[in-house]
């Protein structure tokens, strides 16, 4: 299975920031030795053209140009930085890479992505850009598919996703999410499913089921971008929603599983993850990435 990385563009954050910037290395570094098949390329750059397919030329120029304004790297989280840019553009073009590649062999995954907080003209939420906005629009663009499904099991609404894509009914957004958590202002995505605080792997595998089953009987997707958050995991500081190891294991699979069955190539991101412990994080996305691989098959 292909995966594209960005990891070694790291921001230079301050001390004691919050967010795990070294989670991306040690999932790379973990599956590589976990998943045999697992074959890693450096992820490509999108460039300005590609961003805009999803965001507006002025915010996409002022990111670059480092014109952001304070309140606006706040609602980021990250201070401005060249490697903040580049990182943004790779994690973008990871996404892309691995729709790209899930079209010949089935799946593929981005071993970042999931910026699911971004909207047209503005970043929140540790995100710059929307890697699945941006993706789902230029695989249109190239004509490998009409219609793309965004499947979000990010703990966090993926609000910026939604926003972007409310008024285009070519691609789906799904949103399996804590109620309770940010963002506390809420988009409409096509399919949202608020959970309550404490929902476990039966409530919340019962909730998914529904919603896939809904997504397919409303919608029938050429290609799903599947946000896989490891912060439902019941270790996450930032997740409510208490999910096992193997409730994630399930998650994925039953995915996958209705991927498979309808003959749909999927893109992996990993999304959010914030484990009081990392090396739970990093668990969670290498066991997403070993079952993703099982699902791979060779290239025509």
């Amino acid at each position: 299975m292909k995966a594209f990385y960005s990891d070694h563009f790291v921001l230079p954050l301050p001390e004691g920031h919050r967010f795990p910037m070294q989670k991306y290395r040690l999932v790379r570094e973990g599956a590589l030795r976990a998943v045999p098949a697992l074959e890693v390329d450096e992820a490509p750059r999108a460039t300005d053209g590609v961003l805009a397919l999803a965001h507006h030329p002025d915010y996409i120029h002022r990111v670059s140009a480092g014109l952001l304004a304070p309140k606006e790297q706040k609602a980021i989280g990250f201070p401005w930085s060249p490697e903040m840019v580049e990182r943004s553009r790779r994690s973008a073009g990871a996404t892309i890479a691995a729709c790209r590649s899930a079209f010949a062999s089935g799946v593929a995954a981005n071993l970042a992505g999931g910026t699911h907080h971004a909207y047209a003209d503005r970043g929140e939420g540790f995100c710059v850009f929307n890697d699945s906005a941006v993706a789902a629009r230029l695989m249109q663009a190239e004509r490998r598919a009409r219609r793309v499904a965004i499947v979000d099991l990010d703990v966090h609404q993926g609000n910026g996703t939604a926003s972007i894509l409310a008024r285009d009914e070519s691609v789906f957004t799904l949103s399996l999410h804590a109620e309770n958590n940010f963002p506390f202002s809420k988009e409409c995505s096509d399919l949202d499913v608020p959970l309550a605080d404490g929902t476990g792997d039966a409530g919340y595998l019962d909730a998914l089921q529904a919603a896939l089953s809904e997504m397919f009987a409303r919608f029938d997707p050429d290609l799903i971008i599947y946000l896989a958050g490891a912060d439902p995991h019941e270790g996450d500081r930032l997740g409510r929603l208490k999910l096992s190891m193997d409730g994630l294991a399930a998650r994925d699979r039953m995915v996958l599983d209705h991927a498979k069955q309808r003959g749909i190539p999927v893109a992996v991101t990993m999304a959010g993850g914030y484990g009081k412990n990392i090396q739970d994080t990093v668990d969670v996305h290498i066991q997403t990435i070993g079952i993703a691989s099982a699902y791979c098959r060779e290239p025509a």
